[in-house]
């Protein structure tokens, strides 16, 4: 038995197999792991079996893409029989869906790309479980340039009470026609009781509108054109998030997954060819906080 605090202690003695439990917790790092290797080497084939929290620290990000090793997953709900009901429920009562949730529950290896606009910890800190009372809301929609291409990005935002906004849901629709997206947003609409639907028109220019015409023809459709690239557009939206003037009400991990690929000053490293949820949300919550107010009459005295 070694401890990864004492990383000294494993310089020297030689093993022909080893376990290592929650290698990202280590506080020896790299240093406990290297010299633990350094002493499998031991009968015709030693190995080492890590098991662990898939918390993004180095050590698993760089042991995930090295030869040789092999990666099992595990869910929580994997071991139900182990566990007690209550625990379960109240688990993904709690965490469903947040980051916590994803990586303690679900398994995941969530990681944090540097010059992102949106960082988990952000994400998280916006969060909220029910928004108050909704003064208006809006559809915003990123059509799919071709049929079975990218997913048609739909998300539900409103302006609450107390003047922020409140991101309330992901309806986006993949590899879907021209009819089939139209119809989901026209549904969307529907449920939600929106006072607009504010759609991207770059590649479609009138076709979009009339597409969503024929799924509805009272849909109240404003048609937006991008003049900036994507991150360009993200930015203001990512800082009122930063200032607390935008919130999630509830987890959407497709979502939060592509605002996190959005890097500052352009680009997208996020999963999918294109952030097509996450560029719904901007149109939506740009229409909400950052459109144009309009002017009023001053008079100027001499």
């Amino acid at each position: 038995m070694f401890s990864a605090a004492e990383a000294e202690g494993l310089r020297g003695p030689q093993h022909h197999f080893a376990w290592a439990d929650e290698i990202a917790k280590w506080t020896g790092g790299d240093t406990a792991w290297n010299n633990l290797r350094m002493g499998l080497r031991l009968g015709d084939k030693p190995q080492i079996i890590a098991t662990t929290t898939p918390r993004p620290v180095a050590l698993i990000r760089r042991l995930i893409g090295e030869e040789g090793v092999i990666v099992t997953r595990g869910r929580t709900g994997d071991n139900r029989a182990n566990l007690a009901p209550d625990f379960l429920s109240a688990m993904r009562s709690l965490y469903a869906g947040t980051r916590l949730g994803r990586q303690e529950l679900e398994g995941e290896l969530i990681e944090e790309l540097q010059g992102a606009l949106w960082s988990r910890a952000m994400i998280e800190q916006a969060r909220v479980k029910a928004p108050p009372d909704m003064r208006r809301i809006v559809v915003g929609v990123d059509p799919p340039i071709s049929t079975g291409g990218d997913a048609c990005g739909i998300v539900i935002a409103a302006v609450g009470a107390d003047e922020k906004a409140y991101i309330l849901a992901d309806c986006s629709v993949e590899s879907a026609s021209p009819e089939t997206w139209a119809r989901a947003v026209s549904d969307a609409a529907d449920i939600w009781q929106a006072d607009r639907v504010v759609a991207e028109a770059n590649q479609g220019g009138a076709m979009v509108e009339s597409t969503l015409r024929a799924a509805n023809v009272a849909l109240p459709v404003k048609l937006v054109y991008a003049s900036r690239g994507k991150s360009a557009r993200a930015e203001p939206v990512a800082a009122l998030f930063e200032a607390g003037r935008a919130k999630f009400a509830g987890a959407y991990p497709a979502l939060e997954d592509q605002l996190c690929g959005m890097i500052a000053g352009g680009g997208y490293e996020g999963p999918g060819r294109s952030p097509d949820r996450a560029d719904a949300a901007v149109w939506a919550l740009t229409e909400l906080m950052l459109g144009k107010t309009g002017t009023k009459p001053r008079v100027r005295m001499f």
